[in-house]
């Protein structure tokens, strides 16, 4: 039995689902549970425009539901369509720097997409924290094109979701953990991204209907108040805590090759916070949804 095993049980019994012996992740699996859960809390107003976009959505990268459609901003950029890549592949994260936090550097001195222009195809130099800002206000607006609504749904899908990983939020001068090589006891060695990506995320079940569920039931009201305070900025900045103290933090020291070997310990932390910043993006993109497309609109 591996000696992780304790720990990763307790937390797959906390949370009341099944615990499974770490294998290959997958990445959707974090989008689609982010999305799953914002489909609990979004209104009815909200939910049935949300359905009705994804519904006439044409694009053939991904499903056209919900939680598939959260993992389109991903597709996207890896089919490189009309040079997506290049072009979209910065709004995915923040580089706000551990030893000098400065968000307005690490979102380029947030540039402004050029009047008449879709958020679409605003400045690839852009960061995530401006790109949620500025397609929920273009979701928002009722003379945007149906097509660019979809796409600005899509991306929101996925990118509020991005928002709550820690390290596509804090960076050590290291690419966001890309650049430090990890290992742990049931793992294979990876990179401290990927572990954070979809490693931990995988710890939380192989069903990402049945991890929102669970993680759904664990969500009180008054989580549900605390988390929807506040917006991008101050997301970001909550998700920037945890990479600090945490991802980056409670590392131990690397060995001479300079790798990192995490302990059980740093492995049942990591799982808790990927747990908590999965429920939190689901409420707040929720939030987001229901702001621009519900009934207060």
């Amino acid at each position: 039995m591996l000696r992780s095993a304790g720990w990763l049980i307790a937390i797959a019994l906390a949370f009341n689902i099944a615990w499974v012996a770490p294998a290959k992740a997958w990445g959707d699996e974090g989008h689609e549970i982010v999305a799953l859960i914002a489909r609990s809390y979004l209104d009815p107003v909200a939910r049935k425009k949300v359905n009705a976009l994804l519904a006439a959505d044409t694009d053939p990268l991904t499903e056209h539901k919900i939680a598939a459609a959260a993992t389109w901003a991903d597709r996207y950029r890896e089919a490189n369509v009309n040079g997506s890549r290049l072009a979209t592949r910065q709004w995915h994260f923040v580089d706000i720097e551990l030893n000098a936090p400065d968000l307005d550097r690490a979102c380029f001195g947030h540039p402004a997409t050029p009047p008449g222009t879709p958020v679409s195809q605003g400045p690839a130099r852009d960061c995530v924290v401006n790109k949620i800002q500025a397609f929920t206000a273009e979701l928002a607006n009722p003379v945007t094109a149906q097509e660019e609504q979809i796409v600005a749904l899509k991306f929101l899908l996925h990118l509020v979701g991005d928002l709550h990983q820690p390290l596509h939020v804090s960076d050590d001068h290291d690419r966001g953990g890309n650049d430090k090589r990890v290992s742990a006891d049931g793992f294979y060695a990876g990179t401290l991204h990927h572990y954070w990506d979809t490693e931990f995320v995988q710890q939380l079940g192989t069903s990402p209907n049945r991890a929102a569920a669970a993680l759904v039931r664990r969500i009180s009201e008054r989580d549900q108040q605390a988390w929807a305070q506040g917006g991008p900025v101050e997301w970001a900045m909550d998700t920037f805590k945890i990479g600090r103290d945490h991802a980056y933090g409670q590392l131990p020291r690397p060995n001479e090759k300079g790798s990192y070997r995490l302990t059980d310990a740093y492995v049942a932390m990591a799982t808790q916070d990927v747990a908590t910043q999965l429920s939190k993006a689901g409420v707040r993109l929720a939030v987001t949804l229901n702001k621009a497309l519900g009934q207060r609109r």
